[in-house]
């Protein structure tokens, strides 16, 4: 048998770094649904695909290939065969993924997949409907959350270390309609599991964070 972790929560509350420190801490393979929904935005916008045209979307999504490779410690996200680990995590994707990720025959092709990776390794999934959708009966279920200020700064300084021109303002704007859209969408919102455990990360560092989860996992495991 297999152990899931599912960790939710909106954008910037430092799933993606936390997921990957607690993975490598506690031997978990690290599974980021996030940038399987940013792949699938990446080749529709390369391809002039608005979120409308169903055909379109359908036909793009027959033969998409999407990979997450460990690459001697390094994640790479190999979409169709090419490296577009730094192209997934522009501001032009941060604006249009949640208008895809939303859409009932994309998550209808992705979460079979998701589900895939966890048949037969042990796995810490993040995501924003993994414990809710993807992994209802996942081993543990923790919702990382924070203010949409804190996010922002963060999301804010994360664009600037990568050298993304955008103001403080712009990234709030982005992050709070974002939510918006993730928790109002009518196919498997954005929402806490009624048994996750809930952590507020706002006044925390990721260390501290990263502790809290490890201790939630742990004790979990030696039930």
């Amino acid at each position: 048998m297999s152990f899931v972790v599912a960790i939710d929560g909106p954008a910037g509350t430092g799933k993606g770094t936390v997921t990957k420190i607690v993975a490598e801490k506690l031997n978990l393979v690290n599974v980021d649904t996030g940038a399987m929904y940013r792949s699938v935005t990446l080749k529709a916008l390369e391809n002039n695909i608005q979120p409308t045209e169903t055909e379109k979307k359908k036909k793009m999504l027959q033969d998409i290939s999407i990979e997450l490779k460990d690459n001697n410690g390094v994640k790479q996200v190999l979409l169709d065969g090419k490296d577009v680990t730094e192209k997934i995590r522009t501001p032009k994707i941060d604006q249009n993924v949640s208008k895809f990720a939303q859409i009932a025959i994309v998550r209808e092709k992705m979460t079979p997949l998701q589900r895939k990776m966890g048949e037969t390794q042990n796995i810490i999934m993040e995501g924003r409907d993994i414990g809710t959708a993807v992994f209802p009966d996942a081993d543990v279920k923790i919702y990382l959350d924070a203010t949409s200020e804190e996010r922002a700064k963060r999301r804010y300084k994360q664009n600037l270390e990568k050298g993304i021109k955008c103001t403080y303002e712009e990234v709030l704007k982005s992050i709070e309609e974002r939510n918006k859209i993730d928790t109002t969408r009518k196919i498997a919102p954005l929402k806490k599991a009624e048994d996750a455990i809930y952590v507020d990360t706002t006044n925390l560092s990721i260390d501290e964070v990263v502790e809290k989860v490890c201790d939630i996992i742990v004790s979990k495991m030696g039930e």
